[in-house]
């Protein structure tokens, strides 16, 4: 089958599914795996050039609506009569079930079923060690910063928190998405605070920015909150490798408990499945 991904989260997707071979274009934001980089360009995520799409006379292409404004994209997709499937998944179990379509579509059944069952076996691990934790830190993830935005209750950074031993303060918002203030922030007293703004590279995220605003001296004094700077290809797409974020947010966090995360280990996972 001929391919076309048109947002990061579903090129990593696919990839999972032993697939990447079968690609013929991606978006320009898609950069994971190294073997996509030869492959044509389509415009942004949420400007996709469907004229290139439809040119290139793929048998499937895998959408998403994980970002609002990429419903303009489906709607290319839809009257020009070509072939897709929409994903947009909020939960590791949504992914699941995105893997599990997708391998049924293009006959990647047993790619699929390994990757859910790697992703549960993981899973079960993380609740089994967080559960047994005295004590949840709480955990303030910054997606953007002004105006602020933060993942809320049905979002999978909620999920991953709690897995990791964590407890996201806007957990009771029920929404994926949060706008709010520093204030609101700063009251519910975070213990720890994750960078990871969106479309932003983390070494161009600077703790600074967080340090100089109103407050950060009572968190700082009273809380001793810290602040690290997370990366957002492990955090911010709704493909697999969120596991890889849980790994390295729960060896962060708890060193103490979970086992030590180390890049090594994605890569060592996707050459075993490679490998089937």
């Amino acid at each position: 089958m001929k391919l076309i991904s048109i947002c990061p989260s579903n090129t990593e997707l696919i990839h999972f599914l032993g697939l990447t071979h079968s690609l013929i274009g991606v978006d320009d934001f898609s950069d994971w795996p190294h073997e996509i980089q030869h492959l044509t360009r389509l415009g942004p995520d949420l400007s996709i050039d469907m004229d290139k799409v439809e040119a290139l006379k793929p048998d499937l292409v895998i959408a998403s609506l994980s970002v609002p404004g990429m419903e303009k994209n489906i709607d290319g997709l839809e009257s020009r009569n070509i072939p897709h499937v929409v994903y947009n998944p909020q939960s590791l179990t949504d992914i699941q079930k995105d893997l599990l379509d997708l391998g049924k579509r293009t006959n990647a059944m047993p790619q699929a079923e390994h990757a859910v069952r790697w992703m549960n076996d993981e899973i079960n691990y993380y609740r089994t060690v967080s559960q047994s934790l005295h004590r949840q830190k709480k955990i303030y993830f910054e997606w953007w910063p002004k105006p602020i935005f933060t993942p809320g209750k049905t979002n999978w950074l909620t999920e991953i928190a709690e897995l990791a031993g964590c407890r996201n303060i806007f957990w009771d918002v029920e929404l994926a998405s949060v706008q709010t203030t520093w204030e609101d922030v700063v009251s519910r007293q975070p213990d720890i605070i994750g960078m990871v703004w969106v479309g932003v590279k983390t070494a161009k995220m600077q703790p600074e920015h967080i340090r100089k605003r109103a407050g950060w001296g009572v968190l700082e004094k009273e809380m001793n909150t810290e602040i690290v700077k997370l990366e957002e290809a492990l955090f911010c797409r709704p493909s697999p490798r969120l596991i890889f974020g849980l790994k390295r947010l729960a060896s962060l966090v708890h060193p103490d408990r979970y086992p030590e995360f180390k890049s090594s280990d994605e890569e060592k996972y996707i050459k075993k499945l490679q490998e089937l």
